[in-house]
Order: C-alpha cells, then structure tokens, then sequence
C-alpha cells in the first residue's frame, strides 16, 4: 500500500522516483607471481584466466569490476576472453606493472612450463564497453618496487573505479616508524579516485589492519582512517570500523583487502573463504548507487 502512495504523490508533484544504479565489485589478491607459498603460484593463463572467471560468475554476487593484485600483465589477454566466455557479458582489462628498484619491470615468476608471464601487476576488469582507464602513480620507497593506483571511468553508471596493491609495511618496504608511504598513499589513492559527476569506488589489498581492529601496527590503522571517513567499507559493521579476516600469513590472520562506496550504498558483502589458492580471500560487494 505504501508503494501505491508513493507512486500517487509523484504523479501528482510530477516527480518520478529515481532508480539506484547496482552494481557489484570484487577485489582479490591473487598471489600468482612471486610467492611460491601459494598454491596458485605459478600458475599458466589457462588456469588463472579460469579461476578467476569461475569466481565472477558462480558466486552470489557477480561482480560489474574486478581488481586484482599480484597478477601478472602477460595474463590480460587471456582473462578478457575468459571472461567473456564464462560470464557470456563483454569484458575490458587493464593491467599495470609493477618496477623493480634497478628500473626494470618487476617480473612474474615464469609459470610452471617456464613460459614468461609478463610483470606482476595491479589488474582492473570491467564489464561491457566504453570504458576509458589511467594510471595514478603512488608514493613508494625506492629500494624496492613502484606503486599506482589504477582506475576506470565507467560513462554508463557515472561510477570512477580506482583500485590499488600499496606497500607491506615489511622490513623491505616501507618499515619506517609511522607508516609514512602507506599514510601517503592512501592519502594519493583517494585523491585519484574522486571524480566530480561520478561515484567512487575504491578497493584493493592496502596491507593495513582496520582503524578499530586492533591488529598491525597502530600507524598502519591510522593510515586508513581518511577512506572510512569518505567512504562506506564493505564489511563495516555500524560505526565499528572492521571486518572479517581477508588474509593469513605468519603473524595471523587480519583483514588487509578492502572496498569502499559512498556512505549508504553497500547492500552487500562477502568473503570467499572457500577458496585456497591464495593467502588471501576475495571480498565481493554489492552496492546501489
């Protein structure tokens, strides 16, 4: 009966209700190109191409765009067409790779028939067409390798995705007392990823614990608090800033991968902890902009 009532007053104003515009993201730390702890590791086009194309369309969230971390440039190719064919919808991708300190591209380890894979990168997939992508480059220390955040401008939803891999706050990156590069670059990852017109979404595995989870480093928590201040995170639970464990390694298990939407947006949100090919779990959000 509400509806009904509803449906009378814009009649009567001249108003039309104004339909929200879904759509669905995930973010996943692959863990493909130079961990050999991971049982992905290694792994030939085939095999990630698939992996990933079975997970965008078995689930219960279908994902519009997809990030992707510790990927591998050579395998753009085939996850489009993967893809394409297990999701029946067309797809574009866009990879950065990562630079070494000595200049050079930050190499995949071969796959396991020894064939070259192409640079470990920061990957973004959207669905259908249209879709124009650039490069922000991130603050990043120079013994080890370069940063960016890569995003997509999505003309037929308003939407500006930005997705990102930041430093890890180990010894060989980025240790210093306060987090200072990844306090930089999520400060540069926001800032790249607002877009007047449109509505930002901003993901990725930013190797920080969140504000209010007690886990890591407190300058690593602190670092994260501007995006919960703009934005919506996908697991967020009330004011409480924190979310079920994304990754697992030798100190445990805490939540490093995020999603951010405007305040009010997120339908939805889940952690595939089914899948163990990786030492992280992909996150998958549902959001109504």
């Amino acid at each position: 009966m509400m509806g009904h009532v509803l449906l009378a007053m814009a009649v009567l104003t001249g108003s039309t209700p104004v339909a929200r515009t879904p759509l669905s993201v995930l973010t996943w730390n692959v863990c493909t190109g130079t961990n050999s702890l991971c049982p992905i590791y290694r792994a030939g086009g085939v095999e990630l191409a698939g992996t990933i194309a079975e997970l965008a369309a078995s689930g219960s969230i279908k994902p519009d765009v997809i990030f992707l971390q510790e990927f591998c440039t050579g395998v753009s190719a085939q996850l489009e067409a993967g893809l394409e064919a297990r999701t029946g919808r067309p797809w574009t991708v866009r990879a950065w790779g990562l630079g070494g300190a000595d200049g050079k591209p930050y190499a995949c380890h071969p796959d396991r028939l020894g064939r070259s894979r192409g640079a470990q990168s920061v990957t973004l997939a959207v669905a259908g067409d249209g879709v124009t992508f650039q490069t922000h480059p991130l603050a990043a220390p120079r013994w080890y390798v370069t940063r960016a955040a890569l995003c997509a401008t999505i003309p037929a939803k308003k939407v500006h995705a930005c997705g990102t891999h930041l430093s890890s706050g180990s010894g060989y990156d980025d240790h210093q007392p306060g987090a200072p590069y990844r306090t930089r670059q999520i400060r540069q990852l926001l800032a790249a990823a607002a877009k007047p017109g449109h509505r930002t979404i901003v993901g990725g595995d930013l190797n920080v614990a969140p504000p209010d989870s007690g886990d890591g480093g407190a300058a690593g928590r602190r670092a994260v608090v501007p995006a919960y201040r703009a934005y919506q995170e996908c697991d967020q639970r009330g004011p409480r800033r924190t979310g079920r464990w994304t990754h697992t390694g030798a100190n445990g298990r805490k939540k490093l991968d995020y999603l951010f939407a405007p305040k009010g947006t997120v339908t939805g949100c889940r952690v595939d902890k089914a899948l163990t090919v990786s030492d992280h779990k992909p996150l998958f959000m549902k959001v109504a902009l």
